[in-house]
C-alpha cells in the first residue's frame, strides 16, 4: 500500500464525522474510543490504556466499521499503536508528523 493510501478510508461510505465516539479495537484488545475524526485519519483516546494518551491513526489503517456494535477495528496490534511517533496535540496537522506515521504504519503493510 502506498504512502497516499495510507491516509485514505478502504471504504468511501465512512466517515470522519460519523467515526467520531466509537470504540476502537486493535487486532488483540481495545485501544479507546475515538475522540475526533477526519477524512484522513482519526484521534483515539487511550484512556488509561496508554495512561491517558492519545493515538493518531491514519485512515488506512482501519480495517471495518461496525456501525450497529459502534466500533471500529483497526488492523494494527496494540503494540504497534503504542510504539507509534507520540501524538502531539500541537503538531499533529503538521507534515513532519504526518510523514513520521506514515513512514511507520506505511512500512508495516
Amino acid at each position: 500500500m502506498s504512502t497516499t493510501d495510507l491516509w485514505t478510508y478502504r471504504d468511501t461510505a465512512w466517515s470522519g464525522a460519523a467515526l467520531a465516539g466509537m470504540n476502537v479495537e486493535a487486532t488483540d484488545g481495545s485501544i479507546g474510543k475515538i475522540d475526533q475524526a477526519t477524512n484522513q485519519y482519526v484521534v483515539v483516546d487511550t484512556g488509561p490504556w496508554i495512561f491517558g494518551k492519545k493515538v493518531m491513526l491514519p485512515a488506512g489503517v482501519i480495517d471495518r466499521v461496525d456501525l450497529d456494535e459502534e466500533t471500529v477495528y483497526v488492523n494494527r496490534t496494540k503494540d504497534e499503536i503504542k510504539n507509534a511517533p507520540e501524538f502531539d496535540e500541537s503538531q499533529f496537522e503538521g507534515d513532519e508528523y504526518r510523514n513520521q506515521l506514515g513512514t511507520y504504519y506505511g512500512d508495516r503493510f
